[in-house]
């Protein structure tokens, strides 16, 4: 049975889409979505629009033109700050680079392991704080196959891809460059399908026929399989570099406004997860590409983003992710 909750939702959700391409040309915001309205750090019970800013300024200092309206067509709007960012990791080579908590190398491929390009990118400010090579890392999700049965390890499109020069066969390896990958020795596949869509940033690595692989996510388990995003639900997730954490879906219905740089431009994503931590961080940089898995370990999403402080990620749902890229998920 529908909750009196969700039905609220669900009245909300077509007044979101009307409003949220205005609400994002606004000075400043990074996102829209449905949440409860938060006042003087209290709940209100109300369920309305929630308008996520990248710094909260006072409605003197704003012109008329860049006010989120109290209301929208009789739904109440609140606004937040926290800002929404990509959480790939660059790094200089030659660098040293942080500890990472699931950068550790395995002999079988499977989910929640360090992964990234051969290839570097050279970046400039204000891009990064320096000129140079830069070496991009994220975390392989969960397994996939194609129709003729091939099996590939799925990511996020801007940790495998990671600009426009991006190309099919692009070499990949595990552990990435940046945790002590080598070539050949560590080349874990070939870039051969991807996804940046409206509501999907996927990508899927062709495995190398010399790898063993098995249908898990380390720290976690085997998977089961997939299944539609429910908010309330506890998830966990394992990645690069925070390795293991959980947090609990808050929505269904978050729209992020994401710069990709790298000649990408700003894209925005719609319908993604939104899911907060229980305890500590959710995420962090090099933790895009992660599967998140229910409590029977069936992948829900795949983790695009996050706020700067890692408390709160956003992920593609899943079933998107599989359509787009054409492929099925791998179950034990």
């Amino acid at each position: 049975m529908t909750s009196a909750d969700e039905l609220v939702r669900a009245g909300i959700r077509p007044v979101k889409r009307r409003a949220e391409v205005d609400l994002l040309s606004l000075r400043g915001v990074v996102g829209v979505d449905i949440g409860e309205k938060i006042t003087a750090g209290r709940r209100t019970g109300q369920i309305g629009i929630v308008v996520s800013v990248r710094h909260k300024i006072p409605a003197e200092r704003l012109r008329r033109d860049d006010l989120v309206p109290a209301e929208i067509d009789g739904i109440v709007t609140d606004v937040v700050a926290d800002d929404v960012v990509l959480h790939r990791a660059l790094f200089a080579t030659g660098a040293d680079f942080p500890p990472a908590r699931g950068a550790e190398r395995h002999q079988d491929v499977l989910g929640g392991i360090s992964m990234g390009p051969w290839r570097t990118v050279l970046l400039a400010p204000p891009d990064v704080s320096r000129v140079g090579e830069y070496a991009i890392v994220g975390t392989l999700g969960a397994l996939a196959t194609d129709r003729d049965g091939n099996v590939m390890g799925l990511t996020t499109f801007h940790a495998a891809c990671v600009d426009d020069a991006w190309s099919i066969g692009d070499v990949m390896v595990h552990p990435s460059r940046v945790d002590g990958g080598s070539r050949p020795e560590d080349v874990v596949g070939a870039l051969c399908r991807a996804a940046l869509s409206g509501s999907v940033d996927a990508a899927a690595v062709l495995l190398s026929r010399r790898r063993s692989w098995r249908p898990s996510i380390v720290d976690i388990g085997a998977v089961t399989g997939s299944a539609p995003a429910v908010r309330g639900t506890v998830v966990r997730k394992r990645g690069r570099t925070t390795g293991l954490t959980t947090g609990r879906i808050a929505s269904v219905d978050a729209t992020v406004l994401l710069d990709y740089r790298d000649g990408l431009c700003v894209r925005v994503l719609r319908d993604q997860l939104r899911i907060e931590s229980v305890g500590g961080m959710m995420g962090d940089y090099g933790d895009s590409g992660s599967a998140v898995v229910d409590p029977d370990n069936r992948v829900v999403g795949l983790y695009v983003a996050g706020n700067t402080s890692g408390t709160v990620v956003f992920a593609s749902p899943i079933g998107k992710v599989l359509d787009e890229l054409d492929v099925d998920l791998v179950a034990d």
